[in-house]
């Protein structure tokens, strides 16, 4: 079941948060959705499978519905939670073009989903927030929709490296390790990874700790330090490099963009 509230709207595109408590490993019946939207994740996991193939959907990625398009999902780990951004078929046209787009899912960087956050925390509902969101949203889409899709082989092997990074699996800190642990050679990896994604293994895997460490701040996490030792950062002044390296913020003033007073 899925609930939504809405948080921004315009006469061309609307923001939703959408709550959804299913739980199944096993996939949905085909659901269709009759309007343009993107939906980006901002809390748990599920899987979707398009037209394109299937997809583990976290908040490192994101995907597109165009009317009539088709898509099962399964909900192994639970709940999650997603903004749907829906858009006007002019603005959709401005952002993907005329053709239906060749990827229906898509890599989101770590602005994006900070901007994502700013709209569901409350920060600047009207439109400032909400706009900058449509804005980056299109310019990741832009980049990658109409890209053609790598060989089935290749794409096995990215959806590996994927799950083990998001996994922290042990052997996901490094490239030749990661290479080596799905029987590729490094070069191969680091081609596909690159191909598939939009992005370098490495900044998807730092990508990825931004991400963990943007919750944490959203939680309230006071422990800067602690935070950066549980990542797998250097030190906490490593991590406050990376951070800012993707979203333009230090974790201190992050977590005053996202918390909200008490």
């Amino acid at each position: 079941m899925r609930t939504p509230v809405s948080l921004a709207a315009s006469a061309d595109f609307r923001v939703d948060a959408v709550t959804c408590v299913d739980s199944h490993p096993g996939w949905s019946g085909s659901e269709v959705v009759d309007e343009h939207v993107m939906v980006l994740v901002r809390r748990g996991r599920f899987r979707r499978r398009a037209r394109d193939g299937v997809f583990e959907v976290e908040p490192g990625t994101a995907y597109l519905n165009v009317p009539g398009e088709e898509a099962e999902f399964a909900h192994p780990a639970g709940g999650d939670v997603c903004t749907a951004v829906w858009l006007g078929p002019g603005l959709w046209r401005s952002i993907v073009g005329e053709e239906r787009p060749a990827r229906t899912a898509f890599y989101v960087d770590a602005a994006v989903e900070l901007a994502h956050r700013r709209v569901v925390a409350g920060g600047d509902v009207e439109f400032g927030v909400a706009e900058g969101l449509v804005r980056m949203v299109g310019a990741a889409v832009g980049r990658v929709a109409n890209r053609p899709l790598p060989g089935a082989a290749d794409r096995r092997v990215v959806a590996a490296a994927r799950a083990a990074v998001l996994a922290g699996a042990p052997e996901s800190a490094g490239l030749v390790p990661l290479a080596g642990s799905l029987g590729v050679s490094p070069y191969r990896l680091s081609r596909a990874f690159s191909s598939e994604v939009g992005v370098s293994l490495t900044r998807f895997r730092n990508r990825v700790r931004v991400g963990q460490a943007v919750e944490r701040l959203e939680a309230g996490e006071e422990d800067l330090a602690g935070m950066a030792a549980d990542l797998g950062f250097a030190d906490q002044a490593h991590m406050t490099r990376t951070v800012r390296d993707h979203l333009g913020h230090t974790p201190t003033a992050l977590r005053r963009l996202l918390v909200r007073p008490g």
